[in-house]
């Protein structure tokens, strides 16, 4: 099957990121090729579109993207504005702009385009499984979104020329050799594509814009934000790298390739060969217990990135898509690095001494509590029991008392806004 022109670029890339001596992470994923993503500066250009409904609350339109079968594939997705969701066209102007990725089992999502055109946003979301979900409804009177509160009763249509299923073979067996059925490749696409569509709307100001994606979609965020430069903050919602190791659920599907196939779903799919050239300013959001995404995995996934970063780990942190957009750390920090809000609060390098946990604290507003977070257990990551006890602020150091035997540990601080931040994850066995 002959690749299209896009077929190229991610090759040049890598190309010149070992020349540049950037990580020998980055020159692992290289050393096969790379990921043939395609030539970065047509993803970069807005791709053709077409509006299926430019009138209600929420948008709907399919934009072209990798070819597929030998033939182009669409992408659904929904779009919202202020002015679109609360009728005032007047609101329309030099908006930032947000790109929001799906995990598994997800879908182009009406309600969380809604979320965050209410905070002032514009809001793409597209569906990666080459479906369109159900038309969203409205209130007749107050033109409020009906939300739909199972997803799994959203209906979804398979487009006629959709992209590959989001499903176990296009994301794990039929990785290598043609790269034109990987799932991988048509979803990070369709990622930057849409980033490249909302940008080229007048309403939007293209120099502000964030990505941030939940599971499988914030996996997607770390190679995005990883390749794509321009957005100025992502937030990965559990998604990480290291698949291909530790106790991550998909490990099992990784390590069932012959060995060749899975040497080249590491190097080319797994975030891990791509965070080390991460620029983009990330706040990585996660839970102590999150099978899925573990968090050893997240912890070191957090190390490999040289730009700008912030963590939050919730103990016992839910694991589902309402569970995944609900921190409001996520708009606080967007709208910190886009909008010029007050930032999160900033902790350290923690240090431990004669069994007193330490971290030197920034923050703009009044902290209101201080934690050490911690679990003695052994064991599988996602058995393990986690306790909380008060910290210390004091002369801008949080401090706490260690346990002698915690296995693994962190401090977190909250704000007066209730926003929490966490330090780096300690992890003693």
């Amino acid at each position: 099957m002959p690749r299209s022109p896009l077929f190229a670029s991610l090759v040049c890339l890598n190309s010149l990121l070992l020349l540049g001596g950037v990580s020998q992470h980055a020159a692992v994923a290289d050393d096969a090729g790379l990921w043939t993503l395609g030539d970065l500066d047509s993803l970069k250009a807005a791709p053709e579109m077409k509006w299926l409904d430019a009138e209600s609350p929420i948008r709907s339109l399919t934009y072209r993207n990798e070819p597929f079968n030998g033939m182009p594939t669409d992408v659904f997705a929904f779009y919202a504005t202020p002015g679109s969701v609360s009728g005032n066209a007047k609101l329309d102007k030099d908006l930032p702009a947000v790109v929001l990725i799906h995990g598994g089992g997800g879908t182009a999502f009406a309600e969380w385009v809604w979320l965050w055109a209410k905070r002032g946003y514009a809001a793409i979301a597209m569906d990666l499984s080459g479906r369109r979900p159900s038309a969203p409804e409205f209130d007749p009177q107050t033109r409020e979104l009906d939300v739909v509160r199972n997803h799994r009763d959203i209906i979804r249509t398979r487009l006629p020329h959709g992209g590959p299923e989001a499903d176990h073979v296009s994301k794990f067996t039929s990785a290598g050799g043609d790269l034109s059925d990987d799932w991988q490749i048509h979803a990070v696409a369709a990622v930057i594509r849409a980033h490249s569509l909302i940008r080229s709307f007048p309403e939007v100001d293209a120099e502000r814009t964030a990505v941030t994606g939940i599971s499988w979609g914030g996996y997607l965020t770390c190679l995005t934000a990883s390749i794509d430069s321009r957005f100025k903050a992502a937030v990965p919602v559990y998604g990480c790298g290291f698949l291909y190791d530790g106790e991550s659920v998909q490990r099992a599907a990784i390590d069932a390739l012959p060995d060749e196939q899975r040497a080249d779903w590491i190097r080319r799919y797994d975030p891990s060969a791509w965070l080390p050239q991460c620029r983009v300013p990330i706040l990585f959001v996660n839970g102590t217990n999150d099978k899925h995404y573990p968090l050893v995995s997240y912890d070191r996934s957090y190390d490999l990135v040289p730009g700008p970063k912030a963590i939050r780990i919730e103990v016992n942190m839910r694991h589902s898509h309402p569970a995944g957009w609900a921190p409001q750390e996520i708009g606080l920090f967007i709208d910190q690095k886009l909008r010029g809000g007050d930032p999160l609060p900033t902790l350290g390098k923690p240090q431990i001494n004669d069994g007193v946990a330490s971290a030197t604290v920034e923050s703009k507003l009044p902290l209101k509590q201080a934690q050490l977070h911690f679990t003695t257990d052994d064991g599988p990551l996602v058995d393990r029991k986690w306790k909380s006890i008060d910290a210390t602020l004091k002369s801008g150091r949080v401090t706490g008392q260690v346990p002698d035997n915690a296995s693994i540990w962190l401090l977190s601080v909250t704000d007066s806004r209730g926003a929490m931040v966490s330090s780096e994850i300690v992890i003693a066995r």
